[in-house]
């Protein structure tokens, strides 16, 4: 099945789904494996260019998102009946759905330094709304630059704290995959709910907080002004743009889950930390001391687990201790709506991934405790929720931060 199916559609392949900004006639696809050899059928699909996933291979029985291009949806339609494999078609034109989503940010706009969590923010917007908090609360919150993007962007990040003296630090970085909106929502709501709601305020008493809300700036402007989809980094390579930040880092890079093709979605770059994004989050990493919880905010799946993702079968020693509070988060956001994450190692729900920036934060930082979020997506709706959609997630998603945030300050003392 897989490899004719593969050598049926190769000849489609001219310069991939992600060179091109229009998704005219693009569909998506829900598929369901029921058996592990379906599932292998999928991942070598994900070498494809021709096929976006949206969410990653999961356990059998778990839907797997994919885009796919027009040139291919006619064989893979039929390799898919053929071989009775589950799926159905959840959006018919992606085009039309991002060219609402476009319509509706540009009949809406806010004053600068302002926020709401009814519409996603430009880059610009998100700076704005830091500058803006920490000009509000000089007492609560500082905005620092850790550096600047490979087109020049500021990588700001903002600290949290009450002042009242040296406590562990919980980081939190957001942004990584550009097209995953939702993502920076919920960083800049977290910040949000820690400055502007005095009811948070005992969330400060024990641990400081650092957020990321973009770490990769140049790739999130791309999907607002060229390619919704665009996923990379944006710095050049001799075929291609972009390297995947999540395979950048320097923690048993390229050994497995990674590209040595710059054109592929998951090129890990010409070598560990050739992304300056990658780089100015390893050295603020390094220069902050008493980091003992990091969390990376990613979309989509629902999906909660612990490193580590450069090898099957890989955890490490406190993995039990990182399931045990996994649970506990999930059970506080299904508390609020009914919203479950799937809880396991990276490796043991998704599949090798070498390169993360979980990984390293946790084998080259030293930090203890590390958890990744895959968030909820948009289903019919598109790759990221609809606006109306941004606040009962972040919302929710917070209850399961404040659990680990407490863990993480409980555990310190």
């Amino acid at each position: 099945m897989k490899k004719m199916f593969l050598k049926s559609i190769i000849i489609f392949v001219l310069v991939g789904v992600s060179a091109g900004s229009s998704y005219e006639g693009y569909k998506v696809y829900k598929v369901t494996a029921k058996t592990e050899a379906e599932n292998d059928f999928l991942r070598e699909l994900e070498l494809n260019p021709e096929f976006d996933f949206w969410s990653k291979v999961n356990k059998i029985g778990k839907p797997v998102t994919i885009m796919a291009s027009t040139s291919v949806q006619s064989e893979f339609e039929q390799s898919l009946l053929r071989n009775e494999i589950d799926y159905s078609v959840e959006i018919q034109n992606v085009q039309k759905t991002i060219d609402l989503e476009s319509e509706y940010h540009r009949s809406r706009s806010l004053p600068i330094g302002r926020i709401a969590f009814d519409q996603y923010l430009r880059y610009g917007e998100i700076t704005a709304y830091l500058a803006q908090v920490a000009a509000d609360n000089p007492r609560l919150a500082t905005v620092s630059t850790i550096g600047e993007s490979y087109e020049n962007r500021t990588m700001n990040i903002i600290q949290i704290s009450d002042g009242n003296g040296r406590k562990p630090v919980l980081f939190i970085e957001a942004g990584m995959h550009a097209r995953e909106w939702i993502s920076p929502a919920l960083a800049l709501y977290i910040i949000n709910q820690l400055v502007e709601n005095e009811s948070n305020r005992a969330l400060l008493a024990d641990l400081d907080w650092i957020i990321l809300p973009s770490m990769n700036p140049d790739g999130y402007e791309y999907t607002w002004t060229t390619n919704r989809m665009w996923r990379k980094t944006r710095s050049p390579g001799s075929e291609c743009w972009g390297t995947d930040g999540n395979r950048n880092f320097g923690f048993h890079w390229m050994e497995n889950g990674a590209s040595d093709q710059e054109c592929e979605e998951i090129y890990a770059g010409k070598s560990a930390f050739s992304e300056v994004e990658a780089r100015n989050l390893r050295d603020i990493l390094n220069a902050t001391e008493n980091v003992l919880g990091f969390i990376s905010l990613h979309s989509y799946g629902q999906l909660l687990f612990y490193p580590y993702s450069y090898e099957v079968g890989a955890v490490p020693d406190n993995w039990k201790e990182l399931d045990e509070l996994a649970h506990k988060a999930n059970d506080a956001i299904a508390a609020v709506d009914g919203t479950e994450y799937t809880i396991g190692s990276s490796t043991e729900i998704l599949y090798p991934a070498a390169g993360c920036s979980d990984d390293w934060a946790m084998g080259g930082a030293g930090i203890d405790m590390v958890l990744t979020f895959e968030l909820p997506g948009g289903g019919p709706n598109g790759f990221d929720l609809p606006p109306e959609r941004i606040l009962p997630v972040v919302t929710e998603t917070w209850e399961g931060i404040k659990v680990i945030a407490d863990y993480v300050a409980q555990k310190a003392k």
